[in-house]
């Protein structure tokens, strides 16, 4: 196997999705995981339903195409609301999406008319965090617009938060959220079959609080796939946090000074860091850049630290033994190094 590569192990993925769904099933929570980081890729849809996934879920179509073209059968949900642009691909390839736009839902509308299919919306509510979301003021108008349209299924209503500025889930928006659930089976005289709380962000404030059935539905990502909550990155208690390696090979190892000298501007990327003078350091260049990967989501493993970076090297210091040229590092790799690495196509994908 060439490097950079991931190394990704299935059955600890398999075991963490299994694990979240034993947790959360007491709660009456239905569990989706959401394929995007792995950008849909079918051996990973595979393990999910294998471990137990009656749905899963992804934000680009184009990863839902991916599945659906390995046959991959089970629902899928578009998490995104859908791009007037592709709504034929969304009503084609997805059983379910997330919305917030009137007139995308009447172009999903008329093409699902069109093509003779139904398909299902969750109308997303604004709860603080601004990024998607209809105002709480303008839902029920929205939902009376949308049952009115045909080959068009509204089942229920959903929130995100923690994603933009990091507003947690609490009582106070979680409350809304059920309350906005309970006018609008009131007032439509239904009974919501999908009340979507939100995403791995959620898991501290569900197992804790008192009132675990405001809502039926997590969304699940990072909690599946590294074994943490999103807000504070905490283990989940049995989950697997190692499922995911970064292996990338030293092409140069040599003994340098640790001050540059000449005249100094700034880098290739617009920076100008402080330096401090460690006199002469053991620097190892590994074959690992920005283009393959978010660096910021890796750690390097101890007794080595990461200096420097640019688009193609990994700019390494050794407190012990000097590297050795073609020697192989294992980084740990967290959700925001794995979303960058997923896309690049220079970093190979090993499944084990």
């Amino acid at each position: 196997m060439s490097n950079p590569r991931l190394q990704i192990n299935c059955s600890k993925i398999a075991e963490n999705s299994a694990l979240l769904m034993q947790i959360l099933k007491p709660l009456s929570i239905d569990i989706v995981p959401v394929t995007k980081v792995f950008m849909g890729h079918p051996v990973i849809a595979r393990i999910l339903i294998d471990a137990g996934a009656t749905q899963l879920a992804d934000s680009r179509i184009e990863n839902i195409e991916r599945m659906r073209s390995a046959g991959i059968n089970v629902p899928i949900m578009l998490i995104r609301t859908p791009m007037l642009s592709q709504v034929e691909r969304v009503v084609t390839n997805c059983n379910i999406s997330l919305n917030t736009e009137l007139s995308v839902i009447r172009a999903l509308s008329s093409t699902a008319k069109k093509l003779g299919v139904f398909h299902e919306v969750i109308i997303m509510v604004e709860l603080g965090d601004l990024r998607e979301g209809v105002m709480p003021k303008n839902l029920l108008n929205i939902i009376k617009e949308t049952r009115l349209l045909s080959n068009i299924g509204f089942i229920g209503i959903g929130a995100n938060l923690a994603c933009r500025y990091g507003i947690a889930p609490d009582q106070h928006n979680m409350s809304i959220l059920a309350k906005l659930a309970s006018k609008i089976e009131s007032k439509f005289h239904l009974k919501l079959e999908i009340i979507s709380g939100g995403n791995s962000a959620n898991l501290l404030w569900t197992v804790s609080s008192k009132n675990k059935n405001n809502f039926n539905q997590l969304r699940l990502g990072e909690a599946i796939f590294f074994g943490v909550e999103a807000l504070e990155k905490r283990h989940i208690k049995g989950a697997h946090t190692d499922t995911v390696i970064l292996i990338a090979e030293v092409i140069e190892s040599n003994r340098k000074p640790s001050m540059p000298w000449g005249q100094r501007h700034q880098n290739a990327f617009g920076e100008k860091h402080e330096i401090t003078d460690k006199g002469d350091v053991n620097q190892a260049l590994v074959a690992l850049g920005r283009q393959d990967v978010d660096l910021k989501g890796l750690t390097p493993p101890r007794g080595l630290s990461i200096v420097s970076s640019c688009s193609d090297h990994l700019v390494l210091e050794s407190t012990g033994v000097p590297l050795k040229i073609g020697q192989e590092i294992e980084f740990n790799i967290d959700y925001v190094g794995l979303l960058s690495a997923m896309t690049s196509p220079y970093v190979q994908k090993q499944f084990i």
